[in-house]
Parts: structure tokens; sequence; C-alpha cells
């Protein structure tokens, strides 16, 4: 189902007195690199370091007295766990997630100082999502996909709608695809307010389920395979996926060291932090640079929560 338009710009209205309005920033530097006019959404300036504020806003504003007062539940790997805690605590709601040993020391600590109540499981998907629903049957928490939300995708979607409010002739947007919530908010985003904007999605090669899927038409998984960019180990969903498959154009596959390069020339040329997911969006456009040439491109930098004691260069 594609939401219409309505229900995107009120997602807008309700997410804004608890976010920041990004900056958009340019760089002469990189847009001679790329030979593209490009415009970065640094949503890692965002509240908690990461676009997933949003989505967690706007979920936890949709629910009852009721539900609220029994609190939320997730499973994440760290960015969605994190603005999960510090939305619920702004909304005075209790907030339990669900964390993989995988996940990185710096997000797990986050999480607990935004007041998350963390449960720490076995790295697969499925201790992940069992511990989730014990927490369900135990203590009545409604039950808050990090990517497989329609409210949740829809406030993702602010950020592009943000984006093109401030520059409105985009060509393209790119965004990270791990989940597939981003992505899709992007295309809502760009379908509704964007001039014949095309969205284009960034995944690691190493685990490519979103590029197949958009191949074979229908949800792909990944049996095996790592990332450095760990924001984007999980599986697009069934509600993400058809409006993914209707509104976006391509998903580019980056391999591990042009992530990394990826991410050193933002640190280095644009002096700001961003995480190797992040990164992942601009090394498509690198990647594929003939394709966005003489362009202009919004790229999405979807997060800044780097373990600075584990950098890749």
């Amino acid at each position: 189902m594609i939401p219409s338009r309505k229900f995107l710009e009120e997602a807008g209205k309700r997410v804004a007195p608890f976010v920041h309005k990004t900056l958009v920033l340019t760089s002469y530097f990189l847009n001679e690199k790329s030979g593209a006019q490009l415009f970065f959404k640094c949503e890692n300036f965002q509240k908690m370091g990461a676009f997933k504020m949003r989505g967690a806003i706007n979920a936890i504003q949709q629910l009852s007295d009721a539900q609220k007062k029994a609190g939320v539940v997730t499973h994440s790997s760290g960015n969605f766990g994190q603005a999960l805690a510090l939305a619920a605590k702004s909304l005075a709601v209790p907030a339990y997630i669900v964390m993989p040993q995988s996940a990185p020391s710096v997000k797990v600590e986050a999480v607990r100082g935004y007041g998350g109540l963390v449960t720490i499981t076995a790295s697969n998907l499925e201790a992940r999502e069992k511990a989730a629903d014990k927490i369900v049957q135990e203590k009545g928490a409604v039950l808050l996909h990090p990517s497989n939300d329609m409210e949740v995708i829809l406030g993702q979607g602010t950020a592009a709608m943000e984006l093109l409010e401030e520059i409105e002739d985009l060509d393209y947007i790119l965004t990270p695809v791990g989940g597939g919530g981003l992505l899709a908010g992007t295309a809502l985003a760009a379908h509704y307010f964007g001039k014949n904007t095309r969205v284009i999605g960034g995944e690691p090669l190493a685990m490519d389920d979103a590029y197949r899927a958009l191949k074979s038409g229908k949800i792909e998984a990944n049996e095996f395979g790592d990332t450095i960019a760990d924001g984007l180990k999980t599986n697009l969903g069934d509600i993400n996926f058809p409006i993914i498959k209707t509104l976006v154009t391509d998903i580019i596959r980056v391999e591990e060291d042009e992530i990394i390069a990826a991410m050193r020339l933002i640190w280095e040329r644009m002096k700001i932090i961003i995480e190797p997911s992040s990164a992942v969006a601009f090394g498509a456009l690198l990647k594929e640079k003939e394709r966005f040439k003489n362009n202009k491109v919004g790229i999405i930098l979807s997060g800044g929560n780097v373990d600075l004691s584990n950098l890749p260069f």
C-alpha cells in the first residue's frame, strides 16, 4: 500500500517539535570529485545522532494512552534502540530495547543513557525477536519494528521532505538501505514533494538482499556475510518493500573498501562525523559517477554514532 500525501504531511507536523531540522551541507571539493552538485542532509546531527529519531517519535505519538502507559519494545543493533529510548523518554513512555551481543558498546551505553531498559541476546534475528516477544507478553508493551512499520516509515520520510523543501529541484536522492524504512520513507517524500526526483539506495555488497529483492520482485534474505555498515544488516519487510518496489529506481551495491573510502572522505573534507552505514549512499554515488554527472543529488547522511575506539582508518 502506498500511503497518501496527507499522511506524510501529518507525520511532518507531529515530529517537528521533537526533532532537529538538520542542516543541508555542500562541499566544493566533493562536487568536483563526483562531477555532480551534492546536497548532504545531515541526520548525523539529529537528536541521538541518527534519522531514526523521526520514525520513533512519530510511531509513539500514534499509540493510545493505555499503550503508552504499558510502554514500547523493539530489537535493534543500536540506532533505532537509541531513537526509541529517547523518543519514549521525551513522551514519558517506558522503552524496552533488545540488542544483540554484536552491537557496538557505544550504542548499548547510549540506549541506557537515554533511559532504555536493555536486554542483550545472541546476535541472530530469531533470538532478538524471541526476546522482544517475551517482553510484549510479560509487560504488555507495544512492539515497534525499526523499519517495517508504516508510522516509522512516514516519520523517516520527513528527512527527505525537509531536504526537498530546501532544495526543490533535486534529480536524485540517495540513501542507505538496510531494513528499508529510510529508503521507503524517502521514496514517498520524493514521490509527493519532488519534481521527477529519482530515489536510489546504496547497499553493502556483502549484504545485498534489497538489491536482489528489487530484481526478483520478492523479499530476499542474507544467508551469510558481514559488513562494516552494522546498521544495514537487516532485511526488508512486507510493509516497506511494496513502497520500495514501486517507487525506488535502483539499488547500487558498494564494497567494503568503497564504504570506508567514502566515510573517510566525508570526515576529512566536510569535517563531520558519520558512521559506516551512513557512508554507503555516498559510496554508491562515487561508484557510479557517470550516472549522476551534472545532476543535482541529495544524499541522506543517516547517522553519526561511531565507536571511536574501532575506526576503520
